[in-house]
């Protein structure tokens, strides 16, 4: 705004340098008029200097995980689950489960269908009004083909404004297990398995980079595609070696390269403590980090990392101790961490309904209390603090999440908060 008057003064003043003005008989010489121009400057070149150093040190890159469930259609949920079915279907089911406990969410803008553009459209503008960068989607290619790639393909990207934010892809890459809605006891099954052969990834490679990687609004680091890992050792598995595994990620680098971009930009999903049943984490995160040649690292959730002692675990508490973590990847990874900030955590929808309530196990967990508005923004807060902190650190931090409401963490907005996470995060980086 300064900036904007401070021209238009300066440009009054130098069409006015053509000739004397007289009023209230006082002339305006041309001296003087170059003596106030002159006084302008140096504020003008302050305002263009200022805003220059703080799009270079303390601009940061918000991101949100995108979850792709909550569309109609996709041929594996159909035939598993019926025509119609979507993740909104356990979110209606969902009800109270002990004393307390707020269930169901609704969503305020109603069970919508995510592979529609003009749906799509309403969450892109909600994102980018208010501070998010970028959606990180959830992607799920397997061996024999994809799943819920439809709210990417159909929606996002064939939404009118799609190019008002950014978007990535993160491989889930883990075993799709049958938990929509899990019954106790029931023996874990395993619909569809993350294990890929060397000679499906060269295909997915191709894919990625003509359907993805060269789109306009795909997001960049340093010129490079951002892609993450989800399940490290699943990934390794498929190439059976650390050293095989290296030189398929190189690959994809060099079909990068050969399409006109510098790279790609590998980042590793890091987690200690298992969530899913089939999730079993790496012994030595940082050794495989080095040794395949990861550019980044990051998290998606912060009971990866922290544990749930009570019912309702109080959110400060579990940020805090993932905070701890935080500071301890910094200096183990010895690659750029990307910090994660958790919106909630309550997975009690994916639980069957009929069975005794506990925390037995996932789905069976306890849940994240107090995760109020009001912390979820002293979380972000404490987060860009701590980010713009490190001078040689990362300026990039992602959300959990934009939309899994069968997991209680989502920044859409429901019918008791409205829209009050969305604009947390608007009051503290936009």
């Amino acid at each position: 705004m300064l900036k904007n008057v401070i021209l238009l003064a300066y440009r009054k003043c130098l069409l006015s340098l053509q000739y004397e003005t007289k009023k209230n008989n006082i002339i305006i010489t041309p001296m003087k008029k170059f003596i106030f121009i002159a006084a302008l400057l140096p504020a003008l070149f302050a305002c263009k200097t200022n805003k220059e150093n703080r799009s270079l040190g303390d601009e940061i890159t918000v991101a949100s995980y995108y979850f792709p469930n909550y569309h109609t259609g996709d041929p594996r949920n159909v035939g598993h689950k019926g025509e119609g079915w979507s993740e909104w279907e356990l979110v209606k089911a969902a009800q109270p489960r002990f004393a307390g406990h707020q269930q169901p969410k609704a969503p305020a803008w109603g069970y919508t269908d995510e592979k529609d553009p003009a749906v799509m459209a309403q969450k892109i503008a909600a994102a980018a009004d208010n501070g998010i960068d970028a959606f990180i989607f959830d992607w799920y290619m397997y061996e024999d083909g994809p799943f819920l790639n439809r709210c990417l393909d159909e929606g996002f990207l064939k939404a009118p404004n799609t190019g008002r934010i950014k978007f990535a892809l993160m491989w889930a890459n883990h075993d799709w297990m049958e938990i929509h809605p899990y019954k106790r006891g029931t023996p874990q099954q395993i619909l569809y398995y993350a294990k890929i052969s060397p000679e499906r990834y060269d295909e997915i490679c191709d894919m990625l980079i003509k359907d993805y990687f060269t789109k306009s609004n795909y997001w960049l680091i340093d010129g490079k595609p951002y892609f993450s890992i989800y399940d490290v050792q699943k990934f390794v598995e498929g190439f059976g070696s650390i050293e095989a595994t290296r030189l398929a990620m190189n690959r994809l680098r060099e079909k990068a390269v050969a399409a006109g971009l510098k790279g790609v930009h590998w980042n590793l999903v890091a987690w200690g403590r298992p969530i899913l049943p089939v999730e079993n984490p790496p012994e030595n995160t940082a050794e495989l980090i080095r040794r395949l040649g990861f550019d980044s690292a990051t998290s998606y959730v912060w009971i990866h990392h922290v544990g749930l002692n009570d019912v309702q675990t109080d959110y400060n508490q579990v940020r805090d101790a993932y905070f701890a973590h935080w500071e301890q990847a910094k200096k183990e990874y010895q690659v750029p961490y990307f910090p994660n900030v958790t919106m909630g955590w309550d997975s009690s929808p994916r639980c069957d309904l009929s069975d005794e309530w506990g925390n037995w196990g996932y789905p069976f967990t306890n849940i994240i209390g107090n995760n109020t508005p009001e912390n979820f923004k002293t979380a972000l807060e404490m987060t860009k603090e701590k980010l713009l902190s490190d001078p040689n650190g990362p300026r990039i931090l992602n959300i959990n999440c934009w939309n899994e409401w069968t997991e209680g963490s989502y920044l859409e907005p429901d019918i008791i908060t409205g829209t009050a996470y969305l604009e947390a995060v608007k009051a503290v980086f936009h």
